[in-house]
């Protein structure tokens, strides 16, 4: 077990609610995990930074796979993953998405969401990367909205089950024994509980989201900072493929100083026939690729750029043109409404677009039931990595990932809880190192930086700037005045942490794999087949001086490793050290 870092400055927790399980984050695996958990007799809270509907899920357009359509086989759900993957997929976890998977959807259908059919079966779409129509959709492009709804629904409805809304997690907690028991929270606004708190808790369920507002343009609401991968690196857990950050091809171009949440186009729009073409009209995808406009999301955001590029500009264009006004209306109703919103109209003209930020496929690094290198932290959704999107993520395989691991994970904390002796005591309260916070007004900078160093494009030198100006941001004068607590330096602070382990694996990784592109190493390197593990390696910190309470913890320094190409870090042939039975240290793990 690595070191990790001191929690972040904050003050101590005025409030404490007790539980078997505390469930961080509100989208399909968050929601997925606690329904699960609470039916099983668990005292489960759910923790969620803002409202229980406001997380990444809900803009989900495009859809959900699983092999559900007649004629589509498992193998081959598995095959167009592994593909998109880029090499680096863990097989064994792709099996366990398609072969788990439509139960899984069957029984989301069953828990009340409702998704659109044809003929009196669902009706399926083709996204990039799939060879056939596996794609289940709602609303026509509101899918995530929809399952978001039922998910919340049934959690409102569910007896037992406690959610803490507008709280953002801090830091976990940990027992004498090295064990989570819980998180600490700061809760904004008005509620039962205001102000930082602890939920105490033997199993702690990371399900925070993604990341994207790391970067300055994204799909990503506001709410995705990185917390939970952030909070597991203070933690000591590992993080594994951090520098595949996949940018989606197809996001509104609204020009070149658009920042924050972008609205996306749903690659279901160029399922149904719509067309990449250049400022006159031609398209480039047709003989670039053999799925043309359908190839896996980094072959098109590549392509979109290099063509950008040789015609000076920053953006392409999408053509749906000839789908008319009724299909427009009635398939796609959410993107119609964001176009015309912006003064567009693809009814009637191709419509520009261009990269942003999207999905992380990296994240804790987990084994197949969800369990991270840290005793009693379970992650699962966007701030996982189990192995299943490789370098690359699939189309519509991440709600899926949600579903199908956050029910493992539910079963394993069911499981341990029933087997678990009486919870250690937490460590003694002493004079604590903090985490210095960062001021609020770092987020941006971060976001600038990372979009110029580590964005589409990436190179040595763009990625060793990147790192030097986020160690400058460490070590500027304004940071030094350590701001007050907050939740805009709390968020500022997670960023810098996730952009500097981001940054430090993109510029270990010296080659081009699925979504890291780098320029200068532009060819895949078989020797480059294994994994990056990030973890945090803390110097130990000076010791307080006389009258204070608590001292400032030096900087943490990512710490690199890479795993074999044969074994993903985390399968379930070696489990972590969060498994039951003896516990292992992470250095006798492959």
């Amino acid at each position: 077990m690595t070191a990790g870092a001191p929690p972040l400055a904050a003050p101590a927790p005025g409030w404490t609610v007790e539980a078997d399980v505390v469930v961080v984050g509100s989208g399909v695996a968050g929601l997925t995990a606690a329904l699960h958990c609470a039916d099983t007799g668990l005292r489960t809270v759910v923790v969620t930074k803002a409202r229980l509907d406001d997380g990444s899920t809900r803009w989900a357009q495009g859809g959900i796979a699983a092999a559900l359509g007649e004629g589509d086989t498992l193998e081959e759900h598995l095959e167009d993953t592994l593909v998109a993957g880029a090499g680096l997929c863990a097989e064994e976890a792709v099996r366990v998405l398609v072969t788990e998977g439509p139960d899984a959807v069957r029984r989301l259908i069953a828990a009340g969401a409702r998704f659109d059919a044809e003929h009196g079966a669902l009706a399926l779409t083709r996204e990039g990367g799939h060879h056939r129509r596996r794609i289940a959709h709602a609303g026509g492009d509101a899918t995530g909205a929809e399952i978001s709804r039922a998910l919340v629904a049934a959690v409102r409805s569910r007896a037992g089950l406690r959610t803490v809304e507008g709280a953002l997690v801090l830091d976990l907690l940990k027992d004498t024994e090295g064990r989570a028991a819980g998180v600490t929270l700061h809760v904004m606004g008005e509620g039962e509980h205001d102000g930082v708190g602890a939920v105490r808790a033997p199993a702690v369920v990371l399900a925070t989201g993604g990341m994207g507002q790391v970067f300055a343009a994204t799909t990503n609401p506001p709410v995705s900072t990185g917390d939970g991968v952030a909070l597991a690196l203070r933690a000591g857990a590992e993080v594994s493929d951090l520098e595949f950050v996949q940018f989606h091809p197809t996001v509104l171009y609204l020009g070149p100083d658009a920042e924050g949440q972008q609205p996306l186009i749903s690659e279901a729009v160029r399922g149904e026939g719509a067309h990449l073409v250049d400022a006159g009209g031609a398209r480039f995808m047709a003989g670039a690729h053999p799925l043309a406009e359908l190839a896996p999301r980094d072959v098109v955001a590549k392509a979109i750029t290099r063509t950008a590029a040789a015609h000076g500009t920053d953006h392409m264009f999408l053509d749906g043109r000839h789908f008319g006004a009724a299909m427009w209306k009635n398939r796609f109703p959410t993107i119609l409404a964001a176009c015309r919103a912006h003064g567009l109209d693809p009814v009637t003209e191709p419509v520009p677009v261009a990269p942003a930020a999207h999905y992380a496929s990296g994240g804790v690094r987990t084994d197949l039931h969800g369990r991270t290198t840290v005793p009693g932290l379970y992650a699962c959704g966007e701030t996982a990595c189990t192995g299943v999107h490789g370098a690359n993520r699939l189309a519509s395989n991440s709600l899926l990932e949600g579903l199908v691991f956050a029910e493992r994970i539910a079963a394993e904390v069911a499981a341990d809880a029933h087997t678990r002796t009486a919870a250690e005591q937490l460590p003694a309260p002493r004079a604590v190192e903090h985490t210095r916070l960062l001021p609020p007004e770092s987020r941006g900078a971060v976001q600038r930086l990372m979009t110029r160093g580590a964005g589409v494009l990436r190179s040595a030198p763009g990625l060793a700037a990147a790192a030097a100006e986020l160690a400058g941001l460490r070590e500027a004068p304004e940071a030094a005045k350590a701001p007050a607590a907050s939740v805009e330096s709390w968020e500022a602070t997670n960023l810098h942490l996730v952009a500097t382990a981001l940054v430090a694996a993109a510029g270990a990784r010296e080659e081009t794999r699925g979504c890291h592109w780098r320029e200068d190493r532009p060819d895949a390197d078989p020797a480059w087949r294994r994994h990056l593990v990030v973890s945090l390696d803390t110097p130990p910190p000076a010791a307080p001086r006389a009258g204070r309470s608590r001292v400032e913890a030096p900087e943490s320094r990512p710490e690199l490793r890479t795993t074999g190409s044969t074994a993903f870090p985390g399968t379930v042939q070696e489990p972590p050290a969060s498994s039951r039975g003896p516990r292992r240290t992470t250095e006798e793990r492959p």
